[in-house]
């Protein structure tokens, strides 16, 4: 009994150590793979492993001045591809831990050549850091001992002592055994690669809020030397221009923001007539016809809002040909209306979408209810207002707040793509501010302070909604 104690704890270890690994391969600040200060810094073990050409990003001159050899970095990118694939194949081991004693095995299985092959290849970025150093012209090339070097080699010696433990105490299972895990883990595995994406797309680029804090320019490095401070975040309230931007873009961020909160009723509204049509394949029809608009790029939105109303478009030409028009008109290059634009807009292209969700929560509601109201004598649009509404509306109350929570993120692509210079002052919305300041303009800590501020400043909406609907409705959506 003790031994098995000892045995689910080591596996605890176990566990976490593969985790960890897992993790650090995602880290620039602990890429083991930069072994010359001409790799960039932003790039992680992840990168150096599966992009050569973002590696040797810098590399080009050094390749043709022979002052390094184009070999050398090869196998700093196969290593690095090899210790990624250790790494992976660990992080496997440790998924089939929780399952029965055969998953085990294989796991530890796994475990251990996946430690073996990532310890091998560690060993390969060490030869290609001392091929590097001979380098004739240190200078320019700039040889960097790998960082984390001894940290990852002992995770790794870790990882696979641990392994090899389990492996030797574990049992074989025989063979008419099957593999077997229970349905909670399955279930746990099964969510595992969308918190995945989730920690790389949502959680990880959070470490680049540390440019809010430095004076940083593209190709510079983050040092106390340009460490500033909040400096960019008071710029925000004590720069005139920076300030008055700012009010006209929270203007147009949060009034398109309540014009989509003030019509979030609408998707339900179309769910409710949708699912009232009796005809099956109409009905089939209309919801893919409106559905399809969701799948369609902004960009290819833009086309066909070009093609209908530039001055050459289907509309001037109707109206020229009939007598209406002396020459056409282009809407899009017009500044008026332009909130009530993108919202027609963003209604065509989400509505059928939308309502999918309204769709399912009515085959939810109770079909005893809709007869006992034609029973009563209830009519069609009653049994809609006193049963399906009523159904729907937890639903509705849900995603209404989630919209009040991400009252700041109006997105991107449909203001950028709908952008010109006439319209640009009505049209500017944060997203597409934090898009302009950052990427055009090349002001990224300023553009970084903003986002941050805007991330804060979306949570505690979050958490205020989430309190609201705990005080009007009696339930938390968090």
């Amino acid at each position: 009994m003790g031994k098995s104690k000892i045995s689910d704890k080591i596996y605890y270890v176990y566990r976490i150590v593969a985790m960890l690994l897992f993790v650090l391969i995602f880290l620039p600040a602990v890429n083991p793979a930069r072994i010359s200060g001409m790799v960039n810094r932003s790039i992680s073990l992840l990168t150096a492993g599966f992009s050569y050409g973002t590696l040797i990003d810098n590399f080009g001159r050094a390749f043709r001045k022979e002052w390094i050899l184009e070999s050398t970095m090869r196998l700093d990118n196969i290593s690095s591809l090899l210790v990624c694939i250790g790494i992976f194949a660990c992080s496997i081991g440790a998924c089939l831990s929780i399952g029965n004693n055969k998953c085990k095995r294989l796991g530890n299985i796994l475990s251990t050549a996946g430690s073996v092959v990532s310890l091998a290849a560690l060993q390969g970025i060490y030869i290609a850091y001392t091929q590097v150093s001979l380098t004739k012209k240190p200078e320019k090339i700039e040889p960097t001992f790998p960082p984390f070097y001894y940290g990852l080699l002992v995770i790794l010696i870790v990882m696979l002592i641990v392994s090899v433990y389990e492996l030797i105490i574990s049992y074989k299972a025989p063979k008419e055994k099957k593999f077997y895990m229970e349905t909670k883990y399955r279930l746990f595995l099964m969510l595992m690669p969308f918190l995945l994406l989730t920690f790389v797309f949502s959680y990880l680029p959070l470490f680049g809020w540390r440019y809010a804090f430095f004076d940083y320019k593209s190709g510079d490095t983050l040092s106390m030397e340009n460490f500033v401070g909040f400096k960019w975040f008071t710029q925000l309230v004590r720069n005139a221009a920076t300030r008055k931007d700012m009010i006209r873009v929270m203007k147009n961020t949060l009034g398109m923001s309540f014009l989509g909160i003030f019509t979030s009723w609408m998707p339900m509204v179309f769910a409710i007539f949708l699912s009232e049509i009796k005809n099956s394949r109409f009905r089939r029809f209309v919801q893919t016809f409106t559905t399809i608009p969701n799948f369609i790029s902004w960009v290819l939105v833009f086309a066909i809002a070009f093609s209908i109303f530039s001055t050459d478009g289907f509309i001037s030409s109707l109206m020229i040909n009939l007598g209406i028009w002396d020459q056409g008109k282009n809407f899009l290059m017009s500044s008026d209306y332009v909130w009530l634009k993108m919202l027609m807009w963003g209604l065509w292209k989400g509505l059928g979408w939308s309502a999918i969700i309204y769709i399912a929560g009515i085959s939810g509601i109770d079909q005893q209810l809709y007869e006992a109201a034609t029973v009563d004598g209830a009519g069609r649009f009653q049994r809609m207002w006193h049963v399906t509404v009523p159904g729907l509306l937890p639903t509705f109350y849900v995603l209404l707040l989630m919209s009040i929570a991400g009252i700041l993120s109006n997105g991107m692509d449909q203001y950028l793509v709908f952008e010109n210079s006439t319209n640009t002052t009505d049209i500017m919305v944060l997203d597409l501010y934090v898009y302009k300041m950052g990427i055009v303009n090349g002001a990224i800590p300023f553009s970084t302070a903003v986002g941050m501020l805007k991330s804060v400043v979306s949570v505690i909406l979050l958490f205020t909604a989430n309190n609201v609907s705990k005080l009007i409705r009696g339930e938390t959506i968090v």
